[in-house]
């Protein structure tokens, strides 16, 4: 009984001491979130009979919110390949610019003629700046639009703001470029949200396998949180 009792006040101690490397520790707390301007991203996936109903939708959203007051931004985009599927991001000057928007008698009219055509949900989504160039853009009609969103781990916050950071700030300067925002979910930090414009499909294509795009990639690898999502638009004029 003795030996028992030994062996496991020993196991007790072993325990006690093994290394605190299993442990999990806790990520930092974000930031809190900045003044400033506010891009609403929101993905609006139709049935597909009605795509046609809802560019025009859309359109009207676009112009609406361009004529409220405190927009930097307004644009509709619409997925190449999937017809059904669009994206309308708005740039407010500050967070009560939007919510402004949002209480509009018009984008409330708007907004139902899309929730009567939608099959799911608008997924709006409200950002801070984390890496963005000027405003302006001489848009060719043949540009292209890529909005892509970026998942990684809690833990990981700290790196991938620090490396999404550095891949806008290496694209803007890219042959072809017209546009590389990088921009922070303020609700999870973790989440990055990446507004491209390129002059054509080929100038896009091209930066997919530039040596900064493909390094982003390998340090994104182990952080991830979720499937990269990346999507090609085009705009609705």
């Amino acid at each position: 009984m003795g030996r028992v009792f030994q062996f496991a006040v020993a196991l007790l101690w072993a325990s006690a001491m093994l290394p605190a490397a299993h442990a999990q520790t806790p990520p930092a707390a974000p930031p809190p979130v900045p003044d400033g301007p506010r891009y609403i991203v929101a993905y609006v996936d139709v049935r597909s009979e009605e795509s046609v109903t809802a560019v025009q939708v859309l359109r009207a959203l676009r112009d609406e919110a361009r004529r409220a007051p405190g927009n930097l931004r307004s644009e509709a985009l619409q997925r190449f390949g999937q017809l059904n599927q669009f994206v309308l991001l708005t740039v407010w000057k500050d967070q009560t610019a939007a919510d402004s928007r949002r209480k509009a008698a018009a984008t409330a009219k708007l907004l139902a003629e899309i929730k009567r055509i939608q099959i799911a949900p608008i997924d709006e989504r409200t950002h801070f700046a984390l890496s963005v160039g000027s405003m302006e853009t001489n848009t060719a009609s043949s540009a292209i639009a890529v909005v892509t969103h970026v998942d990684v781990i809690p833990p990981q916050r700290e790196n991938g703001t620090e490396f999404t950071k550095q891949l806008a700030d290496l694209s803007r300067k890219v042959e072809g470029n017209e546009r590389f925002e990088a921009v922070v979910q303020t609700n999870r930090q973790s989440h990055f949200t990446l507004l491209e414009r390129w002059r054509d499909r080929k100038t896009a294509d091209a930066h997919l396998m530039a040596g900064h795009t493909r390094a982003f990639r390998e340090k994104l690898a182990p952080a991830t949180g979720a499937l990269l999502d990346k999507r090609l638009y085009r705009l609705l004029p």
